[in-house]
């Protein structure tokens, strides 16, 4: 794997609106390397997803907050002073006992990622837990959990005394287990064109305007596949009132007559609350007269509105608001 592949499987493993705040973090070209990547790939293994997280998690290790220090540093002090053979005895013994700290491979973890797998655990469970966690990552669980909860696990914590260290194996083995088997179901079905599209929604209009104009330079086809999924008939609930107006001057009755057949109550009610009142009859008339539709005619008749959607976006005829996105003003 080279450097672009890891990057991307990252970037997979994150939640969409996590990652698409670290795509807007990174340099341009880096950027469009990555999404290229990521719309490349299909299925990552587990093998790959567990090499990228150690090395991601030891590249974050060797970040201090002074320029000295760390296993390397350390290595370098014990070959000075015991030689190469010794200083390896040693170190290996010290790599062994910072990897035994109970619950280590949880400190690797942020807080909200940690609740997720044990605000359902038995309070005493989590208060085990929480006692072999840094002061500060452990404060933040604990606001995360129920209020009922934190009072049970803080009065556990504190009458916690001599733990049976088979007991604190089991546990740590059982939750070590649990998270690596939810991040390979995760990230087996990971990637391809779908979760780009997914990622690039969810960014500033501007970021993925760019992103897609420098991908397509090079692959106009998979940009094409991109937008087609970026914005999907069901999107339709996005476009204000004046959108859709001007929508319904693009396509005929009869396409709406069709698309509509398979579409949701709100879409159905969208359309018609934007159609004069002898309009909307003649469109009922219309998917009345229709009868039974294949589902394939109908999808492709939603296509080709989705397109024509696409076309009055890329002129500026209408806006598409990004789920979530507000208005801004200003004075």
């Amino acid at each position: 794997m080279d450097d672009i592949e890891k990057a991307a499987i990252l970037i997979l493993s994150l939640d969409k609106p996590v990652a698409a705040e670290v795509m807007s973090q990174l340099p341009r070209g880096m950027v469009e390397k990555i999404t290229l990547r990521i719309a490349q790939i299909e299925n990552v293994t587990k093998d790959k997803q567990e090499q990228v997280f150690e090395e991601f998690y030891g590249a974050l290790g060797q970040h201090a907050g002074i320029e000295r220090g760390g296993l390397d540093f350390a290595n370098e002090l014990l070959q000075q002073s015991l030689g190469i053979d010794g200083a390896s005895a040693i170190l290996e013994n010290v790599r062994q006992t910072i990897n035994s700290v109970p619950f280590g491979f949880l400190q690797k973890a942020g807080a909200d990622n940690l609740l997720t797998f044990i605000v359902e655990e038995h309070p005493q469970t989590i208060a085990l837990i929480m006692s072999h966690l840094p002061p500060l990552l452990s404060a933040e669980v604990l606001s995360g959990l129920p209020p009922d909860k934190q009072l049970d696990v803080i009065r556990r914590i504190a009458t916690m005394e001599q733990t049976n260290p088979e007991v604190v194996r089991d546990v740590e083995a059982s939750l070590e287990g649990r998270m690596k088997s939810m991040f390979s179901q995760t990230m087996e079905k990971a990637g391809g064109v779908q979760s780009v599209a997914q990622i690039l929604n969810i960014t500033d209009r501007m970021t993925n305007k760019t992103i897609l104009e420098s991908l397509e330079e090079d692959d106009a086809e998979l940009v094409e596949e991109i937008r087609r999924l970026m914005f999907v008939f069901e999107d339709l609930l996005k476009l204000d009132d004046k959108a859709v107006q001007k929508l319904l001057k693009e396509v005929d009755n009869s396409q709406w007559a069709t698309a509509l057949k398979g579409a949701s109550e709100e879409i159905v009610e969208k359309i018609f609350s934007n159609l004069s009142q002898r309009a909307a009859e003649t469109l009922r008339e219309d998917m009345e007269y229709l009868g039974p539709v294949r589902v394939s005619d109908v999808e492709a008749m939603q296509q080709q509105i989705v397109d024509v959607v696409r076309r009055l976006e890329d002129a500026g005829d209408i806006e598409v608001r990004a789920a979530g996105e507000a208005d801004e003003y200003v004075s």
